[in-house]
């Protein structure tokens, strides 16, 4: 034994001499979660209907990790329909196997479960996740994700004193299969009945010490309503935008589009008393609005005044706001040196990609479609008939990158992309309904905003240097939107109406990010536990 210690220590003044040092590294962190999905009664209006509930609660419970954390979600479905969640915003090599849409999983069947297995890898920011089948979303079942940064990387603000996550929408008195019923018949969903925030139309209420600061994220988790966001006498400092800092600018009121999510700081400096949080809606009449409450802890005063105004239908004004939002170059992100070895305005694109949205008529029914082609999912998910090269289930041919004549299709588009591709996508929107778009597994620089049709020569007028990145986009009717996507995520990816009627009714379609080299470097192994149908099953994992 003596000679064994001798040994050691002698080891260790050796590797000490030459300046060695060992380095033994644990495993990311692991939190688990057991959710269970039922029917419950809710009554975000006033009236009571019938609600999606994750543990018993609408919204579902909030989903706080920190960057690198491995989440281990069981979610036990006992609705009496298939079901999946999504996760707007998580990326990463496992995460096309876990993406919960139906172009990368089989559905939970009833009385059944899936356990995802996700990594917030190198992620900080504001997001929420919500069912992707059907229409859901309609009745709840969603709820917030905050990612929050490891102790030893700044934050390029001060450590807030609380942290509150509000989740606005759109609401029906209808369920989710009464609305889907509508959509099924061809028609159009009327407008809807009401905002609400976490779950409830008026009342929510925020409470703080006076003279501190206070982050508050805000998330639209509706199915189709542009919302603007406000606090009377409060000015927001925006400070986060699904995963970027940006550069802090201070606003009166912020746009928040279906889909996006965005964080702002708040201090309580004003008089000690109540004071109204207000949603109103956007582009539309009338205006729905819901209202809550933030209380300063040392008053028992309410809220009074007037509540504050916001824009209604005024376009302009949301398109110089959302060119005003930029990246914080001078702040560390989830990991340090956020832009790599490059920065995004240097690299030149290898492909381009034009979008169009439509609102058409196939087979005499409202349907939605992108370039012309209005999507159908297979009876087998995309990914897993790439994964075992099953034949028949998709073809790379059928996405056109401009729309064809003739009358709108039905199809399964599926757009080919080579790993590490460097691709500029541009959405134009000919129609007079602002449109939301979300993008799975990666985020892209939105560089510019425009009226009219795209051209080459609106390139002139990009940002370059410091638009921020976002995973869900607006385009503002008659208009286009660019962006600038780095495809560094092999996996095969929805991109969709975050606008769910649209989604429902075709306006998506998937991006397959390739490459021949096999490795968990580029993209992990189908998992031990993943549902097989279709033309899938009984395959062997």
């Amino acid at each position: 034994m003596r000679g064994t210690t001798m040994m050691l220590l002698l080891l260790v003044g050796v590797l000490a001499c030459f300046g060695a040092v060992m380095v033994v590294e644990a495993e990311d962190p692991y939190r688990y979660f057991t959710w269970t999905v039922t029917y419950g009664t809710i009554s975000p209006l006033g009236k009571p209907q019938k609600g999606i509930l994750i543990n018993g609660q609408f919204p579902g419970p909030r989903l706080d990790c920190v960057t690198n954390d491995n989440l281990i979600i069981n979610v036990i479905n006992k609705i009496d329909e298939p079901f999946l969640l999504t996760w707007n915003g998580i990326k990463n090599r496992k995460t096309i196997w876990q993406d919960g849409v139906l172009g990368s999983n089989c559905p939970i069947l009833p009385g059944h479960n899936f356990t995802y297995h996700l990594q917030v890898k190198d992620q900080i920011g504001t997001f929420m996740y919500f069912p992707s089948l059907q229409m859901h979303k309609a009745s709840g079942g969603y709820g917030g994700i905050n990612m929050y940064t490891r102790p030893k990387i700044p934050l390029p603000f001060a450590e807030p004193s609380g942290d509150f996550h509000l989740l606005i929408g759109d609401w029906y008195k209808a369920g989710h299969k009464a609305l889907q019923n509508i959509l099924d018949y061809g028609k159009k969903l009327a407008f809807p009945d009401g905002l609400i925030i976490n779950g409830m139309q008026n009342g929510i209420e925020i409470q703080g010490d006076p003279g501190k600061t206070y982050m508050i994220r805000v998330s639209n988790a509706g199915l189709s309503t542009s919302i603007n966001f406000r606090i009377q006498g409060h000015k927001m400092r925006l400070v986060e935008m699904e995963g970027s800092h940006t550069v802090q600018e201070w606003y009166d009121s912020l746009d928040i589009h279906v889909g996006q999510s965005l964080a702002v700081l708040i201090t309580l400096n004003q008089k000690a008393k109540g004071y109204y949080v207000v949603a109103s809606s956007r582009f539309a009449i009338p205006v729905l609005t819901s209202t809550g409450l933030l209380k300063y802890s040392n008053s028992r005063e309410k809220a009074s005044g007037a509540k504050p105004i916001g824009p209604t239908t005024h376009v302009h004004w949301s398109l110089k706001q959302a060119r005003s939002f930029r990246w914080n170059l001078t702040a560390s992100a989830a990991r340090p040196n956020p832009q790599g070895a490059y920065h995004y305005g240097s690299v030149k694109p290898t492909r381009i990609l034009h979008l169009a949205n439509s609102e058409v008529k196939i087979n005499g029914k409202l349907r939605y479609a992108i370039n012309g082609m209005s999507y159908v999912n297979p009876d087998t998910p995309l990914k897993l008939a790439d994964y075992f090269d099953i034949p028949g289930v998709f073809d790379l041919k059928t996405f056109k990158n401009k729309t064809q004549a003739g009358p709108a299709k039905l199809g399964t588009p599926v757009v080919g992309l080579w790993l590490h591709d460097y691709v500029e996508i541009i959405f134009n929107n000919n129609e007079n309904t602002i449109q939301s778009w979300h993008l799975s597994g990666t985020d892209g620089w939105v560089v510019g905003y425009g009226p009219k049709k795209w051209t080459a020569a609106q390139r002139k007028f990009y940002n370059l240097v410091d638009a921020a990145t976002r995973y869900t986009i607006q385009v503002y009717p008659k208009s286009w939107t660019a962006m600038l996507v780095p495809f560094d995520n092999k996996g095969m990816w929805n991109l969709r109406s975050a606008i769910w009627p649209r989604r429902y009714l075709g306006q998506e379609l998937y991006i397959r990010v390739w490459n021949e080299e096999k490795s968990p470097f580029t993209e992990y192994e189908i998992p031990a536990n993943a549902i097989l149908c279709g033309k899938a099953r009984g395959k062997h994992i």
